[in-house]
């Protein structure tokens, strides 16, 4: 079965895709963590697919992508980087999840402390010579027009207050009248009803997907370095989502080319 990055990679060596990044990206990410060929090549798909889309009547709503990354190649600055790309298109409202609390504070660290050795965005985020600012927010209310709002949760914190909407959190609601972008960590543990074992765990599936339908301007992003693409349930799953596949082999024959 042929996946979308099986296609994205043939329209990039036919040169269709173009590697010149919007500068607003470049120029907004640290340049410590100056960007390698892979991941220029991951936001130049993702560019790609957004734009041919809009030209062709926005056919793929609600978008769902999911980009397969080896662990330590830097899906933490594609994040941000796909971040700034979509504020520039108007998104402003962010959801960030994962299974773990330890990921948490650590993307927190990365996407919120300027003096972390990790912090992923340049010390000053400009769009046409206007500040922004990457803010954390406890629920989508408290969200600021002008800048970059992110909502941090666990998924099972993310399941209980969709099943059990409280003052102060996120509901369901949330999500009807607002484009949210989804960000999904380690997206491998999301597929267990996928995978046919229907559970407490499965349900959280089943909550990603009841968020990302409410609107068809959500867009659901995943990240993951073990998503098992064999699997027939999986692959099919994720035949027309998966843009970008950049495996360990590939990850350490880069760097053993680069010497370090």
């Amino acid at each position: 079965m042929a996946f979308l990055f099986n296609d994205y990679t043939t329209a990039s060596k036919f040169g269709a895709i173009s590697k010149t990044l919007p500068k607003f990206i470049v120029d907004n990410l640290r340049p410590k963590f100056v960007l390698r060929p892979y991941q220029v090549e991951a936001f130049a798909r993702f560019v790609y697919f957004y734009e041919k889309d809009e030209r062709e009547d926005k056919q793929n709503r609600p978008y769902h992508l999911l980009f397969n990354m080896a662990t330590g190649s830097g899906k933490t600055n594609i994040m941000a980087g796909l971040m700034l790309y979509l504020f520039d298109k108007g998104y402003r409202d962010f959801l960030f999840f994962v299974n773990s609390n330890t990921i948490i504070e650590k993307t927190k660290d990365n996407f919120l402390n300027p003096v972390s050795s990790k912090y992923v965005f340049n010390e000053i985020i400009t769009f046409d010579a206007q500040e922004v600012v990457v803010k954390e927010v406890q629920s989508f209310d408290e969200s600021d027009p002008d800048n970059i709002n992110v909502k941090f949760t666990t998924i099972q914190q993310l399941h209980l207050d969709m099943e059990n909407p409280k003052e102060n959190s996120i509901s369901l609601e949330d999500f009807k009248n607002r484009r949210i972008v989804l960000l999904a960590d380690e997206a491998d543990n999301f597929n267990v009803a996928t995978r046919g074992q229907l559970s407490t765990d499965g349900n959280w599936e089943q909550t990603i997907q009841a968020i990302h339908s409410q609107n068809i301007d959500n867009i659901l992003l995943e990240f993951t370095a073990t998503m098992d693409l064999e699997t027939p349930e999986i692959e099919a799953k994720y035949k027309d989502k998966a843009i970008f596949k950049y495996e360990l082999k590939e990850f350490r024959r880069d760097r053993l080319l680069k010497g370090d």
